[in-house]
Protein backbone atom coordinates (compact mmCIF):
# COMPACT_ATOMS: atom_id res chain seq x y z
CA UNK A 1 0.00 0.00 0.00
CA UNK A 2 1.85 3.30 -1.35
CA UNK A 3 1.33 6.47 1.26
CA UNK A 4 1.89 10.21 -0.09
CA UNK A 5 3.31 12.59 2.06
CA UNK A 6 2.66 16.54 1.62
CA UNK A 7 6.53 18.76 2.52
CA UNK A 8 5.73 22.32 2.29
CA UNK A 9 7.93 25.16 3.04
CA UNK A 10 10.98 24.16 1.76
CA UNK A 11 13.82 26.26 0.54
CA UNK A 12 13.82 27.33 -3.16
CA UNK A 13 16.90 25.22 -3.96
CA UNK A 14 15.69 22.03 -2.52
CA UNK A 15 15.98 19.17 -5.01
CA UNK A 16 14.93 15.33 -5.14
CA UNK A 17 18.43 13.85 -3.70
CA UNK A 18 17.85 16.27 -0.89
CA UNK A 19 14.42 15.25 0.65
CA UNK A 20 15.31 11.32 -0.36
CA UNK A 21 18.29 11.61 1.96
CA UNK A 22 16.32 13.93 4.73
CA UNK A 23 14.17 10.80 4.67
CA UNK A 24 16.46 7.89 4.33
CA UNK A 25 18.04 9.35 7.62
CA UNK A 26 15.03 8.82 9.57
CA UNK A 27 14.84 5.19 8.26
CA UNK A 28 11.73 6.12 5.99
CA UNK A 29 11.49 4.48 2.84
CA UNK A 30 10.31 6.55 -0.52
CA UNK A 31 9.61 5.81 -3.68
CA UNK A 32 8.37 8.87 -6.10
CA UNK A 33 9.39 12.19 -5.00
CA UNK A 34 8.17 14.95 -6.48
CA UNK A 35 9.04 18.44 -6.01
CA UNK A 36 6.84 21.35 -7.04
CA UNK A 37 7.56 24.56 -7.90
CA UNK A 38 7.03 27.14 -5.24
CA UNK A 39 8.61 25.52 -2.39
CA UNK A 40 6.61 22.27 -1.65
CA UNK A 41 7.04 18.38 -2.78
CA UNK A 42 4.97 15.26 -2.52
CA UNK A 43 7.11 12.00 -1.40
CA UNK A 44 5.50 8.21 -1.66
CA UNK A 45 6.02 6.36 0.96
CA UNK A 46 5.78 2.46 1.07
CA UNK A 47 3.62 1.73 4.49
CA UNK A 48 1.94 3.74 7.11
CA UNK A 49 4.81 3.20 9.64
CA UNK A 50 6.72 5.46 7.33
CA UNK A 51 4.80 8.05 7.47
CA UNK A 52 3.99 7.91 10.92
CA UNK A 53 7.71 8.39 11.57
CA UNK A 54 8.50 11.20 9.01
CA UNK A 55 5.47 13.20 10.77
CA UNK A 56 6.93 12.59 14.17
CA UNK A 57 10.25 13.44 13.74
CA UNK A 58 10.53 16.00 10.07
CA UNK A 59 6.98 18.49 10.65
CA UNK A 60 8.63 21.51 11.85
CA UNK A 61 12.42 20.49 11.28
CA UNK A 62 15.14 23.38 10.26
CA UNK A 63 16.17 22.32 6.60
CA UNK A 64 18.26 25.15 5.33
CA UNK A 65 16.38 27.55 7.66
CA UNK A 66 13.23 26.84 6.70
CA UNK A 67 10.88 25.14 9.44
CA UNK A 68 9.20 22.45 6.57
CA UNK A 69 5.69 20.76 6.85
CA UNK A 70 5.30 17.44 6.56
CA UNK A 71 1.81 15.74 6.53
CA UNK A 72 -0.59 13.29 4.95
CA UNK A 73 -1.52 14.41 1.61
CA UNK A 74 -5.23 13.72 1.31
CA UNK A 75 -6.25 16.20 -1.58
CA UNK A 76 -8.39 14.02 -3.52
CA UNK A 77 -8.50 11.21 -1.15
CA UNK A 78 -11.82 10.60 0.99
CA UNK A 79 -10.82 7.54 2.64
CA UNK A 80 -7.85 8.88 3.79
CA UNK A 81 -8.89 12.09 4.64
CA UNK A 82 -11.54 9.42 7.31
CA UNK A 83 -9.00 7.79 8.16
CA UNK A 84 -7.09 11.24 9.40
CA UNK A 85 -10.75 12.12 11.29
CA UNK A 86 -10.37 9.03 13.38
CA UNK A 87 -6.65 9.06 14.49
CA UNK A 88 -5.40 11.48 17.66
CA UNK A 89 -1.73 12.07 18.29
CA UNK A 90 -1.13 12.06 22.66
CA UNK A 91 1.84 13.80 23.76
CA UNK A 92 3.96 14.31 27.08
CA UNK A 93 2.85 10.83 28.26
CA UNK A 94 5.57 9.65 31.07
CA UNK A 95 7.83 7.30 30.33
CA UNK A 96 7.14 5.38 33.49
CA UNK A 97 3.21 5.42 32.77
CA UNK A 98 2.02 1.81 33.29
CA UNK A 99 0.16 0.82 30.20
CA UNK A 100 -2.61 -0.38 31.16
CA UNK A 101 -4.06 3.23 33.07
CA UNK A 102 -2.65 4.90 29.41
CA UNK A 103 -5.09 2.58 28.18
CA UNK A 104 -7.90 2.91 30.34
CA UNK A 105 -7.90 6.57 29.61
CA UNK A 106 -8.06 6.64 26.05
CA UNK A 107 -10.61 3.89 25.95
CA UNK A 108 -12.72 6.33 28.14
CA UNK A 109 -13.70 8.16 24.88
CA UNK A 110 -14.14 5.26 22.82
CA UNK A 111 -13.04 2.18 20.99
CA UNK A 112 -9.46 2.22 20.07
CA UNK A 113 -8.28 0.48 17.08
CA UNK A 114 -4.66 0.83 17.62
CA UNK A 115 -1.95 2.59 19.59
CA UNK A 116 1.33 3.15 18.47
CA UNK A 117 3.95 4.51 20.42
CA UNK A 118 6.90 6.90 19.81
CA UNK A 119 9.96 8.06 21.91
CA UNK A 120 10.31 11.76 22.82
CA UNK A 121 12.86 14.18 22.11
CA UNK A 122 12.74 15.07 25.46
CA UNK A 123 13.47 11.72 26.56
CA UNK A 124 10.89 11.69 29.85
CA UNK A 125 7.83 11.87 27.69
CA UNK A 126 6.42 9.16 24.60
CA UNK A 127 4.14 9.79 21.92
CA UNK A 128 1.24 7.90 21.28
CA UNK A 129 -1.11 7.67 17.89
CA UNK A 130 -4.11 6.61 18.54
CA UNK A 131 -6.82 5.36 16.00
CA UNK A 132 -10.35 4.98 17.10
CA UNK A 133 -12.99 3.39 15.30
CA UNK A 134 -15.18 6.55 15.13
CA UNK A 135 -14.24 10.47 14.34
CA UNK A 136 -16.22 10.96 17.28
CA UNK A 137 -14.47 9.34 19.61
CA UNK A 138 -10.78 10.74 18.09
CA UNK A 139 -12.99 14.51 18.22
CA UNK A 140 -13.63 13.75 22.13
CA UNK A 141 -10.77 12.37 22.55
CA UNK A 142 -9.12 15.80 21.68
CA UNK A 143 -12.06 17.55 23.54
CA UNK A 144 -11.38 15.80 27.25
CA UNK A 145 -8.62 14.45 27.50
CA UNK A 146 -6.42 17.64 26.04
CA UNK A 147 -4.26 18.52 29.78
CA UNK A 148 -5.28 15.19 31.62
CA UNK A 149 -3.05 14.66 34.55
CA UNK A 150 -1.57 10.81 33.61
CA UNK A 151 0.31 9.51 36.71
CA UNK A 152 2.48 12.87 36.78
CA UNK A 153 2.47 13.93 32.74
CA UNK A 154 -0.17 16.33 31.37
CA UNK A 155 -1.54 14.89 28.16
CA UNK A 156 -1.77 17.14 24.76
CA UNK A 157 -4.20 15.19 22.42
CA UNK A 158 -4.06 16.77 18.77
CA UNK A 159 -6.28 15.79 16.26
CA UNK A 160 -4.14 14.35 13.43
CA UNK A 161 -6.62 16.18 11.06
CA UNK A 162 -6.17 19.44 12.85
CA UNK A 163 -2.40 19.40 12.56
CA UNK A 164 -2.86 18.99 8.84
CA UNK A 165 -5.36 21.83 8.65
CA UNK A 166 -3.42 24.37 10.66
CA UNK A 167 -0.11 24.86 8.74
CA UNK A 168 -1.65 24.69 5.31
CA UNK A 169 -4.96 26.21 6.13
CA UNK A 170 -3.77 29.45 8.20
CA UNK A 171 -2.88 30.95 5.30
CA UNK A 172 -5.31 30.31 2.57
CA UNK A 173 -4.97 26.76 2.42
CA UNK A 174 -1.87 27.27 -0.69
CA UNK A 175 1.23 25.17 -1.01
CA UNK A 176 3.15 27.89 -0.39
CA UNK A 177 1.94 28.71 2.80
CA UNK A 178 2.84 25.80 5.26
CA UNK A 179 4.89 26.63 8.67
CA UNK A 180 4.91 25.35 11.81
CA UNK A 181 2.71 25.60 14.86
CA UNK A 182 3.49 28.55 16.88
CA UNK A 183 5.11 30.81 14.36
CA UNK A 184 3.50 33.65 12.43
CA UNK A 185 0.78 32.87 9.98
CA UNK A 186 0.82 28.74 10.64
CA UNK A 187 -1.63 27.89 13.32
CA UNK A 188 -5.33 27.55 13.87
CA UNK A 189 -6.71 29.89 15.99
CA UNK A 190 -7.51 27.33 18.81
CA UNK A 191 -3.45 26.05 18.12
CA UNK A 192 -2.56 29.76 18.46
CA UNK A 193 -4.45 29.77 21.60
CA UNK A 194 -3.18 27.38 23.70
CA UNK A 195 0.38 28.53 22.96
CA UNK A 196 -0.16 31.59 25.02
CA UNK A 197 -0.15 31.28 28.59
CA UNK A 198 -2.23 33.46 31.46
CA UNK A 199 0.37 34.49 33.89
CA UNK A 200 -0.47 35.40 37.56
CA UNK A 201 0.76 36.55 40.84
CA UNK A 202 -0.12 35.33 44.11
CA UNK A 203 1.04 35.56 47.75
CA UNK A 204 4.35 33.57 48.33
CA UNK A 205 1.97 32.56 51.76
CA UNK A 206 -0.82 31.36 49.43
CA UNK A 207 0.72 29.07 47.74
CA UNK A 208 0.38 26.69 49.96
CA UNK A 209 -3.06 26.41 49.99
CA UNK A 210 -3.14 26.69 45.92
CA UNK A 211 -0.61 23.42 45.66
CA UNK A 212 -2.88 21.52 48.90
CA UNK A 213 -1.90 18.42 51.28
CA UNK A 214 0.75 16.91 48.56
CA UNK A 215 -0.44 18.71 45.56
CA UNK A 216 -3.90 17.04 46.08
CA UNK A 217 -5.71 20.65 45.36
CA UNK A 218 -3.31 21.74 42.44
CA UNK A 219 -3.96 18.49 41.08
CA UNK A 220 -7.40 18.45 41.18
CA UNK A 221 -7.48 22.00 39.53
CA UNK A 222 -5.77 20.98 36.65
CA UNK A 223 -7.63 17.26 36.04
CA UNK A 224 -11.29 19.45 35.99
CA UNK A 225 -9.93 22.04 33.95
CA UNK A 226 -7.92 20.18 31.68
CA UNK A 227 -5.33 23.03 31.80
CA UNK A 228 -1.56 22.77 33.16
CA UNK A 229 -0.87 24.71 35.97
CA UNK A 230 2.82 25.47 37.15
CA UNK A 231 3.46 27.43 40.46
CA UNK A 232 6.23 28.75 40.37
CA UNK A 233 7.14 28.03 44.04
CA UNK A 234 10.90 27.70 44.33
CA UNK A 235 11.98 31.12 42.53
CA UNK A 236 12.63 34.02 43.78
CA UNK A 237 13.30 32.76 47.44
CA UNK A 238 11.96 35.29 50.00
CA UNK A 239 9.53 37.20 47.78
CA UNK A 240 6.33 38.35 48.52
CA UNK A 241 4.41 37.08 45.38
CA UNK A 242 5.59 33.65 43.03
CA UNK A 243 4.40 33.61 39.26
CA UNK A 244 1.61 31.04 38.21
CA UNK A 245 1.72 29.62 34.68
CA UNK A 246 -1.43 28.45 33.15
CA UNK A 247 -1.38 26.63 30.00
CA UNK A 248 -4.51 25.56 27.98
CA UNK A 249 -7.20 26.39 25.58
CA UNK A 250 -8.77 30.03 26.82
CA UNK A 251 -11.84 28.75 28.45
CA UNK A 252 -9.39 26.04 30.47
CA UNK A 253 -7.29 29.02 31.49
CA UNK A 254 -9.92 31.01 32.86
CA UNK A 255 -11.50 28.28 34.80
CA UNK A 256 -8.24 27.28 36.14
CA UNK A 257 -7.34 30.67 37.61
CA UNK A 258 -11.30 31.17 38.88
CA UNK A 259 -10.39 28.34 40.80
CA UNK A 260 -7.08 29.72 41.91
CA UNK A 261 -8.75 32.54 42.95
CA UNK A 262 -11.32 30.68 45.16
CA UNK A 263 -8.91 28.61 47.04
CA UNK A 264 -7.37 32.02 47.74
CA UNK A 265 -10.22 33.77 48.73
CA UNK A 266 -11.61 30.73 51.38
CA UNK A 267 -7.61 31.10 52.79
CA UNK A 268 -8.13 34.55 52.87
CA UNK A 269 -11.24 34.68 54.24
CA UNK A 270 -9.76 32.07 57.00
CA UNK A 271 -7.40 35.14 58.32
CA UNK A 272 -9.75 38.04 57.54
CA UNK A 273 -7.91 39.38 55.21
CA UNK A 274 -10.07 40.52 52.94
CA UNK A 275 -11.10 39.98 49.09
CA UNK A 276 -8.15 38.74 46.70
CA UNK A 277 -7.54 40.74 43.59
CA UNK A 278 -6.18 38.93 40.65
CA UNK A 279 -2.51 40.61 39.48
CA UNK A 280 -2.21 39.32 35.49
CA UNK A 281 2.01 39.53 34.17
CA UNK A 282 1.40 41.08 30.49
CA UNK A 283 4.64 42.57 28.44
CA UNK A 284 4.98 46.42 28.03
CA UNK A 285 4.29 46.40 24.45
CA UNK A 286 1.05 45.10 25.08
CA UNK A 287 -0.33 47.07 27.70
CA UNK A 288 -0.92 50.26 24.87
CA UNK A 289 -3.43 48.12 23.40
CA UNK A 290 -5.28 46.92 26.63
CA UNK A 291 -5.76 50.61 27.99
CA UNK A 292 -6.82 51.68 24.97
CA UNK A 293 -6.64 55.22 23.63
CA UNK A 294 -7.69 57.53 26.41
CA UNK A 295 -8.26 54.48 28.27
CA UNK A 296 -11.11 53.36 26.83
CA UNK A 297 -10.67 49.75 26.16
CA UNK A 298 -10.07 49.39 29.76
CA UNK A 299 -12.90 51.52 31.05
CA UNK A 300 -15.22 49.31 28.80
CA UNK A 301 -14.19 46.17 30.12
CA UNK A 302 -14.67 47.62 33.63
CA UNK A 303 -17.98 49.02 32.42
CA UNK A 304 -19.13 45.29 31.37
CA UNK A 305 -17.73 43.59 34.18
CA UNK A 306 -18.27 45.79 37.04
CA UNK A 307 -14.60 45.30 38.43
CA UNK A 308 -11.42 47.81 39.37
CA UNK A 309 -8.67 47.56 36.96
CA UNK A 310 -5.39 49.31 37.11
CA UNK A 311 -2.06 48.47 35.47
CA UNK A 312 1.19 48.86 36.91
CA UNK A 313 3.92 52.61 36.54
CA UNK A 314 6.04 51.69 33.20
CA UNK A 315 8.47 53.30 35.82
CA UNK A 316 8.54 50.13 37.18
CA UNK A 317 10.06 48.41 33.96
CA UNK A 318 13.64 47.84 32.96
CA UNK A 319 16.37 46.13 30.76
CA UNK A 320 15.62 42.67 32.51
CA UNK A 321 11.49 43.27 33.47
CA UNK A 322 9.34 44.34 31.26
CA UNK A 323 6.68 42.96 32.17
CA UNK A 324 3.44 45.15 33.72
CA UNK A 325 1.28 44.27 36.40
CA UNK A 326 -2.73 44.15 35.74
CA UNK A 327 -5.05 44.24 38.86
CA UNK A 328 -8.62 43.06 38.68
CA UNK A 329 -10.80 43.86 41.68
CA UNK A 330 -14.01 42.75 42.18
CA UNK A 331 -16.20 39.26 43.21
CA UNK A 332 -14.67 36.16 41.74
CA UNK A 333 -17.24 35.90 38.43
CA UNK A 334 -16.73 39.34 37.90
CA UNK A 335 -12.99 39.18 38.05
CA UNK A 336 -12.82 35.80 36.11
CA UNK A 337 -14.86 37.49 32.88
CA UNK A 338 -12.60 40.54 33.06
CA UNK A 339 -9.82 38.13 32.85
CA UNK A 340 -11.41 36.58 30.04
CA UNK A 341 -11.64 39.80 28.06
CA UNK A 342 -8.17 40.81 28.75
CA UNK A 343 -6.47 37.59 27.95
CA UNK A 344 -8.23 37.83 24.52
CA UNK A 345 -7.16 40.91 23.64
CA UNK A 346 -3.66 40.28 25.22
CA UNK A 347 -3.60 37.18 22.96
CA UNK A 348 -4.96 38.86 19.99
CA UNK A 349 -1.68 41.77 19.83
CA UNK A 350 0.62 39.10 20.45
CA UNK A 351 -0.86 36.82 17.38
CA UNK A 352 -0.64 40.12 15.49
CA UNK A 353 3.63 41.03 16.54
CA UNK A 354 3.80 37.64 15.60
CA UNK A 355 2.45 38.34 11.92
CA UNK A 356 4.00 41.87 11.59
CA UNK A 357 7.32 40.45 12.28
CA UNK A 358 7.15 37.09 10.29
CA UNK A 359 9.00 39.03 6.83
CA UNK A 360 11.93 39.31 9.53
CA UNK A 361 12.15 35.69 9.80
CA UNK A 362 14.05 34.74 6.57
CA UNK A 363 17.07 37.65 7.64
CA UNK A 364 17.64 34.95 10.65
CA UNK A 365 17.12 31.44 9.31
CA UNK A 366 17.30 28.88 12.30
CA UNK A 367 15.73 31.22 14.64
CA UNK A 368 12.68 31.29 16.77
CA UNK A 369 10.52 33.74 16.28
CA UNK A 370 10.09 33.92 19.84
CA UNK A 371 13.78 35.23 20.11
CA UNK A 372 13.58 37.34 17.27
CA UNK A 373 10.80 39.12 19.30
CA UNK A 374 13.00 38.86 22.69
CA UNK A 375 14.86 42.20 22.21
CA UNK A 376 14.02 45.70 23.69
CA UNK A 377 11.45 47.72 21.63
CA UNK A 378 13.99 49.30 19.50
CA UNK A 379 12.20 48.38 15.89
CA UNK A 380 13.96 46.39 13.38
CA UNK A 381 17.41 46.42 11.79
CA UNK A 382 17.28 49.83 9.71
CA UNK A 383 16.50 49.14 5.98
CA UNK A 384 13.54 46.49 7.18
CA UNK A 385 10.17 46.67 5.31
CA UNK A 386 7.41 47.24 8.23
CA UNK A 387 6.43 45.04 11.63
CA UNK A 388 6.14 45.96 15.00
CA UNK A 389 8.80 46.95 17.20
CA UNK A 390 10.46 44.28 19.11
CA UNK A 391 9.52 43.11 22.51
CA UNK A 392 10.34 40.88 25.28
CA UNK A 393 7.94 38.38 24.69
CA UNK A 394 9.97 35.60 24.77
CA UNK A 395 12.28 36.38 27.17
CA UNK A 396 12.68 35.92 31.20
CA UNK A 397 12.71 38.97 33.78
CA UNK A 398 14.45 39.03 36.44
CA UNK A 399 11.56 38.80 38.73
CA UNK A 400 9.55 36.15 37.50
CA UNK A 401 10.26 33.18 35.39
CA UNK A 402 10.10 32.53 31.36
CA UNK A 403 7.00 33.89 29.91
CA UNK A 404 8.02 31.46 26.90
CA UNK A 405 10.23 28.45 28.34
CA UNK A 406 12.09 27.04 25.30
CA UNK A 407 11.08 24.65 24.64
CA UNK A 408 7.12 24.87 26.48
CA UNK A 409 8.00 21.57 28.36
CA UNK A 410 6.41 18.66 26.42
CA UNK A 411 6.06 20.44 23.15
CA UNK A 412 9.25 20.06 20.69
CA UNK A 413 12.11 22.26 20.48
CA UNK A 414 11.92 25.68 18.97
CA UNK A 415 12.95 23.61 15.24
CA UNK A 416 10.93 20.82 15.58
CA UNK A 417 14.45 19.05 16.52
CA UNK A 418 17.07 18.76 19.47
CA UNK A 419 19.01 22.17 20.08
CA UNK A 420 22.59 21.98 20.04
CA UNK A 421 24.38 24.95 21.90
CA UNK A 422 26.34 27.11 19.89
CA UNK A 423 30.02 29.05 20.83
CA UNK A 424 30.19 32.93 19.99
CA UNK A 425 33.31 35.17 20.92
CA UNK A 426 32.08 38.71 20.96
CA UNK A 427 34.74 41.53 21.40
CA UNK A 428 33.44 44.51 24.00
CA UNK A 429 35.67 47.75 24.83
CA UNK A 430 38.32 46.95 27.78
CA UNK A 431 36.21 50.05 29.08
CA UNK A 432 33.12 48.54 29.11
CA UNK A 433 34.02 45.54 30.98
CA UNK A 434 32.82 47.22 34.58
CA UNK A 435 29.64 48.22 33.19
CA UNK A 436 29.20 44.57 31.56
CA UNK A 437 29.83 42.98 35.07
CA UNK A 438 28.25 45.58 37.17
CA UNK A 439 28.56 45.74 40.91
CA UNK A 440 29.52 42.54 42.73
CA UNK A 441 28.27 40.54 38.95
CA UNK A 442 25.14 42.02 39.05
CA UNK A 443 24.53 42.95 35.43
CA UNK A 444 26.05 39.96 33.95
CA UNK A 445 24.12 37.63 36.85
CA UNK A 446 20.92 39.10 35.08
CA UNK A 447 22.36 38.71 31.53
CA UNK A 448 22.99 34.65 32.04
CA UNK A 449 19.70 34.78 34.34
CA UNK A 450 17.53 36.42 31.45
CA UNK A 451 19.30 34.75 28.12
CA UNK A 452 19.86 31.49 29.95
CA UNK A 453 23.01 31.70 28.18
CA UNK A 454 26.69 30.92 29.54
CA UNK A 455 28.87 34.42 28.84
CA UNK A 456 32.23 34.04 30.80
CA UNK A 457 34.57 37.65 30.00
CA UNK A 458 38.42 37.00 29.32
CA UNK A 459 40.74 37.82 31.98
CA UNK A 460 42.32 41.21 31.24
CA UNK A 461 45.47 39.60 30.07
CA UNK A 462 45.36 36.77 27.86
CA UNK A 463 47.44 34.74 25.41
CA UNK A 464 50.46 37.00 26.04
CA UNK A 465 48.36 39.90 24.76
CA UNK A 466 49.60 43.37 25.99
CA UNK A 467 48.50 44.87 29.06
CA UNK A 468 47.16 48.04 27.22
CA UNK A 469 44.63 45.93 25.10
CA UNK A 470 41.07 47.58 23.77
CA UNK A 471 39.07 44.66 23.71
CA UNK A 472 38.33 42.17 25.86
CA UNK A 473 36.73 38.87 24.51
CA UNK A 474 33.21 37.33 26.09
CA UNK A 475 32.55 33.85 25.41
CA UNK A 476 28.69 33.03 24.97
CA UNK A 477 27.83 29.75 24.99
CA UNK A 478 23.89 28.34 24.75
CA UNK A 479 21.19 28.06 21.88
CA UNK A 480 20.03 30.54 19.17
CA UNK A 481 17.82 31.92 21.27
CA UNK A 482 20.08 32.42 23.96
CA UNK A 483 22.96 33.78 21.85
CA UNK A 484 20.50 36.21 20.49
CA UNK A 485 19.07 37.88 23.92
CA UNK A 486 22.82 37.54 25.68
CA UNK A 487 24.45 39.21 22.73
CA UNK A 488 21.63 41.72 22.31
CA UNK A 489 22.00 42.70 26.30
CA UNK A 490 25.54 43.31 25.79
CA UNK A 491 25.27 45.39 22.94
CA UNK A 492 22.44 47.44 24.57
CA UNK A 493 24.93 47.64 27.75
CA UNK A 494 27.40 49.32 25.50
CA UNK A 495 25.39 51.75 23.97
CA UNK A 496 24.26 53.28 27.48
CA UNK A 497 27.66 53.77 28.24
CA UNK A 498 28.27 55.99 25.31
CA UNK A 499 29.34 53.91 22.74
CA UNK A 500 26.69 54.45 20.16
CA UNK A 501 23.82 57.00 20.28
CA UNK A 502 21.29 53.96 18.96
CA UNK A 503 21.95 50.27 19.00
CA UNK A 504 22.58 50.12 15.66
CA UNK A 505 25.78 52.46 16.05
CA UNK A 506 27.27 50.42 18.16
CA UNK A 507 29.33 48.38 16.49
CA UNK A 508 31.30 45.13 17.92
CA UNK A 509 33.09 42.05 16.49
CA UNK A 510 32.00 38.18 16.63
CA UNK A 511 33.71 35.27 15.90
CA UNK A 512 32.45 31.85 15.13
CA UNK A 513 34.21 28.76 14.17
CA UNK A 514 33.65 26.72 11.22
CA UNK A 515 34.93 23.55 9.66
CA UNK A 516 37.60 24.07 7.50
CA UNK A 517 36.28 22.25 5.32
CA UNK A 518 33.15 24.66 4.59
CA UNK A 519 35.45 28.06 4.02
CA UNK A 520 34.64 27.64 0.76
CA UNK A 521 30.96 27.26 0.38
CA UNK A 522 30.89 30.48 2.51
CA UNK A 523 33.32 32.41 0.45
CA UNK A 524 31.62 30.89 -3.20
CA UNK A 525 33.11 31.08 -6.75
CA UNK A 526 35.50 34.33 -6.76
CA UNK A 527 34.17 35.52 -3.36
CA UNK A 528 30.41 35.77 -4.65
CA UNK A 529 28.63 34.21 -1.57
CA UNK A 530 30.47 36.44 1.08
CA UNK A 531 30.15 39.44 -0.96
CA UNK A 532 26.56 38.18 -1.41
CA UNK A 533 26.40 38.05 2.75
CA UNK A 534 28.23 41.21 3.68
CA UNK A 535 25.31 43.01 1.43
CA UNK A 536 22.33 41.34 2.74
CA UNK A 537 23.27 41.20 6.23
CA UNK A 538 25.21 44.94 5.99
CA UNK A 539 28.38 43.76 8.27
CA UNK A 540 31.54 43.25 7.40
CA UNK A 541 32.90 39.53 7.36
CA UNK A 542 36.62 38.41 6.92
CA UNK A 543 37.64 34.84 6.89
CA UNK A 544 40.92 33.54 5.41
CA UNK A 545 41.27 31.75 1.44
CA UNK A 546 40.22 27.98 1.53
CA UNK A 547 43.18 26.00 2.53
CA UNK A 548 45.56 28.73 4.04
CA UNK A 549 45.02 27.09 7.02
CA UNK A 550 45.73 23.26 8.46
CA UNK A 551 43.64 23.66 11.31
CA UNK A 552 40.03 21.44 10.87
CA UNK A 553 38.67 25.05 11.99
CA UNK A 554 38.55 28.25 10.78
CA UNK A 555 37.55 31.41 12.47
CA UNK A 556 34.92 33.34 10.91
CA UNK A 557 35.30 37.13 12.13
CA UNK A 558 32.13 39.18 11.65
CA UNK A 559 31.97 43.39 12.21
CA UNK A 560 28.99 45.11 12.71
CA UNK A 561 25.65 46.33 14.36
CA UNK A 562 23.86 44.21 16.20
CA UNK A 563 21.15 42.81 13.77
CA UNK A 564 23.49 42.81 10.96
CA UNK A 565 26.00 40.66 12.82
CA UNK A 566 23.32 38.64 13.89
CA UNK A 567 21.52 38.03 10.67
CA UNK A 568 25.51 37.39 9.38
CA UNK A 569 25.95 34.63 12.15
CA UNK A 570 22.61 32.83 11.52
CA UNK A 571 23.02 32.61 7.54
CA UNK A 572 26.75 31.18 7.89
CA UNK A 573 25.56 28.75 10.24
CA UNK A 574 22.74 27.91 7.75
CA UNK A 575 25.01 27.38 5.01
CA UNK A 576 27.02 25.10 7.04
CA UNK A 577 24.38 23.06 8.48
CA UNK A 578 22.99 22.71 5.23
CA UNK A 579 25.99 20.82 3.73
CA UNK A 580 26.36 18.78 7.14
CA UNK A 581 23.79 15.77 7.36
CA UNK A 582 23.65 13.44 10.22
CA UNK A 583 24.49 10.07 8.55
CA UNK A 584 22.13 8.34 10.96
CA UNK A 585 19.19 8.87 13.92
CA UNK A 586 17.38 11.57 14.71
CA UNK A 587 18.12 14.90 12.86
CA UNK A 588 19.56 17.70 15.45
CA UNK A 589 21.23 21.22 14.88
CA UNK A 590 24.74 20.69 13.78
CA UNK A 591 26.46 22.64 16.58
CA UNK A 592 29.34 24.41 14.70
CA UNK A 593 31.64 24.96 17.34
CA UNK A 594 33.55 22.61 20.03
CA UNK A 595 36.16 24.68 20.45
CA UNK A 596 36.34 27.26 24.17
CA UNK A 597 39.08 28.87 23.36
Amino acid sequence: MMSKLYVGNLPTDVNEGTLRQLFSDQGVNTTNVLVKRGGYAFVDCTDQTGIDRAIEALNGYSLMGHSIVVEPSVAGGGAKRAVLETRVRVSGVPVHARQEELERVLRSVGDVEKCEKYASRDGHTQVVHVTYETMDAAREAAQRLNGYNLEGGILRVDRLMDRRRGPRGAMGGGPMSGGRMGGPGTTSPSQRQTDFPLRILVLSEMVGAIIGRQGSTIRTITQQTRARVDVHRKDNAGSLEKAITIYGNPENCTNACKRILEVMQEEADNTNKGEVPLKILAHNNLIGRIIGKGGTTIKKIMDDTSTKITVSSINDINSFNLERIITIKGNIEDIAMAENMISARLRTSYESDLQAFAPQSAMFPGLHPMAMMSTVGFGLPRGSSGGAGMGMYGSSPTSYPPLYPTPIPGQQGSQGSEVCEEVAFLYIPNSAVGAIIGTKGSHIRNIIRFSGASVKIAPLEEDGRPTEQTERKVTIVGTPEAQWKAQFLIFEKIREEGYGVGVEDVRLTVEIVVPSSQVGRIIGKGGQNVRDLQRQTGSVIKLPQQGSTTSEETTVHIVGPFFSVQSAQRRIRAIIQMSTAPSSGRITRVPLTSRMQ
